[in-house]
């Protein structure tokens, strides 16, 4: 079985320290090689050459919490415009009040 990526918020990133995530937020900076995407808060993003963000758009990040709490780009997809954030945090939070559900009993 391949390593799970829990679903969180910026809320959440200090609990996933060193540990593959996915985020949806959405893109509210671009500099460089890096961004700043709103997920419940704001999330420093260092993107890789792969990375082709949107300003103003929903992405999906696969990344790696640093230890500054920024999120190390690994994957992302961009989600276009049409997306319901508040559907978004609700299923965050349902994945880590049941996370027996969604990552087994060992998480």
């Amino acid at each position: 079985m391949s390593e799970a990526t829990p679903r969180i918020t910026a809320p959440y990133l200090d609990t996933f320290s060193h540990q593959t995530v996915r985020i949806l937020g959405k893109v509210v900076q671009l500099r460089g090689e890096q961004a700043t995407i709103d997920a419940g808060g704001q999330i420093a993003v260092l993107l890789n050459r792969d990375s082709h963000l949107t300003l103003n758009h929903a992405v999906e990040i696969v990344g790696k919490v640093q230890n500054d709490l920024s999120v190390k780009v690994l994957a992302s997809t961009d989600f276009g415009t049409n997306i319901d954030f508040a559907a978004v945090e609700a299923v965050v939070d349902a994945t880590h009040r049941y996370k027996e559900i969604f990552y087994g009993d060992d998480s």
